[in-house]
């Protein structure tokens, strides 16, 4: 199963002024969050601190991460890249030495 390093952004714009809303919103978000965790595509979340950004670990196709990233637009923005494991690494440094 593949595996994706994604780093995510709110968009500034739609974050709420208000601190009421914004903790609703929140808590929206990671009521989402959860769901994804819980039904094994999204693997690891976490938020950089004050920041309105973070990271996650999703496992899946290329189809899953569109499924799972598509639910959040269009108030979070994703830099999605593929992560090689060790095992794959050692495998092209097994075919580059021949």
């Amino acid at each position: 199963m593949a595996k994706y390093h994604l780093y995510w952004k709110l968009d500034e714009s739609r974050v709420p002024v208000d601190a009421k809303e914004r903790g609703g919103s929140w808590g929206l978000f990671m009521a989402m969050i959860k769901q994804d965790m819980e039904s094994g595509v999204l693997k690891e979340w976490g938020a950089f601190t004050s920041e309105g950004e973070g990271y996650c670990i999703v496992e899946g196709t290329n189809v899953d991460v569109m499924k799972m990233t598509e639910q959040y637009v269009p108030y979070v923005l994703f830099e999605t890249k593929p992560v090689s494991s060790v095992e794959e690494v050692n495998e092209l440094i097994a075919h580059l030495s021949g």
